[in-house]
């Protein structure tokens, strides 16, 4: 028998939409596949699970933020695999009506408060839920879709712009504690102030003293400023910075 094609995994991160219940991080990496199973490894727990090919659909040709990989079913991690994930639907019990009469050998005849109708009118009212329920499921998609791709969007904008977790409280080790040693440090004063400039790949954070007051592009332009005295910020402090 022929094996089933492999999508196009990536080989760098990816996320599963619908997202697999039951693990919270939402972020793969493809580490191999056989004929019935692709093995994933959970890029935060490290964990692997197997997914069966047959549950594993297309690949979205965006990679930004991030590469999502469809999934023709809505799984659920329990047991340490991966399950098609089951809802549970309550039954209601059917009320009993002329037949116990026949069993004991005498015709009854339907009375006025017999069950029969009160169930024919639940049955009736069931049918008619039924868009609102499909309803409400595809609107449950879509703000999970939408709080998984924020969430990515999120992750992804603060791994290209780490300057953003800065602020005005932060100075020289709390900068080097979130961003890391910088590249190069460069002190400039005007005779009132002294000026720091630490360098990183893309960008050139600012202190002022000891205190951090914004980020500067490749360009020398202000990409980040902070707020310096209640309804301003130091974004005109920066512009006006001269390069050193």
């Amino acid at each position: 028998m022929a094996s089933p094609p492999i999508p196009p995994l990536p080989g760098h991160p990816f996320s599963f939409y619908p997202a697999i219940r039951h693990i919270e991080h939402n972020e793969w990496q493809f580490r191999k596949a056989t004929w019935s199973e692709l093995i994933v490894v959970n890029r935060k727990s490290g964990l692997e699970v197997s997914i069966p090919r047959r549950f594993v659909g297309e690949v979205s040709s965006i990679d930004h933020p991030v590469v999502i990989v469809g999934l023709l079913r809505e799984l659920e991690y329990k047991d340490g695999a991966v399950w098609p994930y089951q809802r549970r639907v309550i039954e209601m019990p059917v009320a009993v009506g002329e037949s116990m009469g026949r069993s004991m050998g005498r015709s009854t005849a339907p009375r006025r408060d017999s069950p029969a109708p009160v169930v024919g009118i639940r049955l009736e009212s069931r049918r008619d839920k039924r868009p609102l329920r499909w309803l409400g499921g595809g609107l449950a998609v879509a703000i999970l879709l939408h709080a998984v791709v924020t969430n990515v969007m999120h992750v992804g904008e603060l791994r290209q712009r780490p300057y953003l977790e800065l602020s005005g409280r932060d100075d020289y080790p709390s900068v080097v504690h979130k961003l890391g040693k910088p590249a190069s440090e460069h002190v400039w004063g005007d005779g009132v102030h002294e000026y720091r400039a630490l360098g990183f790949r893309r960008f050139t954070v600012i202190l002022l003293g000891p205190t951090y007051i914004g980020t500067m592009d490749a360009n020398w332009r202000p990409i980040h400023s902070v707020e310096i005295q209640p309804g301003g910020t130091s974004f005109s402090l920066l512009r006006n910075l001269k390069r050193f």
